[in-house]
């Protein structure tokens, strides 16, 4: 910040900044990023665009096309797009909270110890299952889909290299060293591979309707009529379940270097715009070269050959890749409800007043890490997550049974109850929090009032020396 003082009518400091007066607008927003020295984060809006992809896009983009035959074309398309705004406005109020915790520490376990305090073990515990489920889900499609791709590359394998538990065992020593990462920013680069084999299959899908080699196996299309009440709403959790991705957002906004509104707003409308857009592009063109006979897995049904095969190929890696991004938010949570007490035992220890929610007081110089977990406890945590899913993988063959668990306890309140629930709390008037933020906010407009006079005083001190 540039100090200006004029002595005798000279100003010292001539170098003004030009256009200081909106410069000095927008550093609130950018004060607002990064308020909090030493906390900045280091992705870039690319990067957490990519990951942000990579956690939505998932093997559930294989069983849209079967969506869309229980619901027709038109009801089908709008409940994906119906469902990705929805979604997509539950991150927006995800970053809309953020503005009400310290920089780097956003989670949350964070926002229900503010808002809803006994709950917060509930919460967290909600999305640890999710996680945990989901990542169970992407070992279990590894052993399912592998034995099909050696068969198609080659008809005289060995034995062990038909059976799932080999490579369910063979994958997981891939995805643990991943698996240990602390940033989700260290997954960038596995993510832009996982993206990839998104866009193979998405071509694969579109090439083959395209080509029209699919139209003896077509069944009845329905365009506006749908299967009735039963199969649609039977197929419903399958739109839902594809949008769910909030548990990784405040990672995502605890390490993007420019904190901004408008930054992290263009995160949420560039990510969930392109997934649906994936999403729609798949469904039609899927169901389109089907019809109603459509299967879950789209690719299953092409007829044997080389790029049907590096299709499931695609799958596995694309599900290899994402099991660290679940096992990443499983670990938050665990972490959270380890460290969880009731606020009755908090209270007996510690009772902030409303002063001092109102002005928090931090030691100068001090910096808190916004990872304050231990080495050890880190290890810890993430080892025994990794171990029991690879025990549930082995051992339970069922994908259906996983994720109708999972999304029974958690998808729909991660994806569309919480961040609302969060928000509303958070952001009544009455609130300490949303009076602390509103206090900081005239803080910087009486900041950046007080540097527009000084500046302006220094133009005018400079014109008059001028003029004698």
């Amino acid at each position: 910040m540039a100090s200006y003082s004029a002595i005798n009518g000279v100003a010292h400091e001539h170098g003004s900044r030009p256009g200081s007066a909106s410069s000095s607008r927008s550093g609130s927003s950018r004060r607002r990023g990064k308020k909090e020295a030493g906390t900045s984060g280091q992705a870039s809006w690319v990067s957490s665009v990519i990951t942000l992809v990579n956690t939505i896009v998932g093997a559930g983009v294989l069983a849209m096309p079967s969506a869309l035959s229980h619901m027709g074309i038109l009801l089908g398309v709008l409940i994906i797009l119906w469902a990705g705004l929805t979604a997509g406005f539950g991150l927006y109020l995800q970053t809309r909270c953020a503005r009400y915790l310290e920089r780097g520490k956003s989670s949350f376990f964070a926002l229900s110890q503010i808002t809803y305090p006994n709950a917060a073990v509930v919460f967290d515990t909600a999305i640890a299952i999710k996680c945990f489920g989901v990542g169970v889900s992407y070992l279990i499609i590894i052993g399912d889909l592998m034995p099909g791709v050696v068969k198609g590359f080659t008809d005289s394998a060995d034995g062990y290299l038909l059976d799932r538990h080999f490579w369910v065992t063979a994958f997981m020593l891939i995805v643990i060293p991943l698996s240990f990462l602390r940033r989700l920013d260290s997954l960038k680069y596995t993510s832009v591979v996982a993206l990839i084999s998104i866009g193979y299959l998405v071509v694969l899908v579109v090439y083959h309707f395209a080509k029209g080699d699919t139209m003896q196996e077509r069944g009845e299309i329905r365009v506006i009529k749908w299967a009735g009440a039963v199969p649609t709403l039977a197929s419903f959790p399958v739109i839902v379940f594809a949008y769910t991705y909030h548990q990784n957002m405040f990672s995502i906004l605890n390490e993007i270097d420019d904190s901004s509104p408008f930054r992290t707003t263009a995160v949420v409308t560039t990510s969930i715009g392109s997934s649906g857009a994936i999403y729609i592009l798949v469904a039609i063109t899927g169901y389109l070269s089907f019809g109603n006979n459509v299967a879950g897995n789209i690719v299953g049904m092409y007829a044997p050959s080389a790029a049907s095969t590096i299709g499931k190929a695609a799958i596995v890696v694309l599900v290899m890749f994402s099991y660290p991004l679940q096992v990443h938010p499983c670990r938050a949570s665990v972490d959270a409800v380890l460290k969880w007490r009731p606020s009755s035992f908090r209270s007996r220890s510690s009772s902030p007043t409303r002063a001092s929610l109102l002005n928090p007081a931090k030691p100068s110089g001090a910096k808190e890490s916004p990872d304050t977990m231990s080495e050890f406890r880190f290890a810890a945590i993430t080892t025994v997550i990794i171990v029991l899913s690879y025990v549930v993988a082995m051992t339970v063959s069922s994908l259906e049974k996983v994720l109708a668990y999972v999304g029974s306890t958690g998808s729909t309140s991660i994806s569309f109850i919480l961040p609302g629930l969060f928000y509303y709390k958070i952001s009544s008037p009455s609130s300490p929090h949303h009076q602390r933020l509103m206090k900081e906010d005239d803080d910087e407009e009486d900041y950046d009032s007080d540097q527009d006079s000084s500046e302006e005083r220094a133009v005018t001190n400079t014109f008059l020396i001028a003029a004698h």
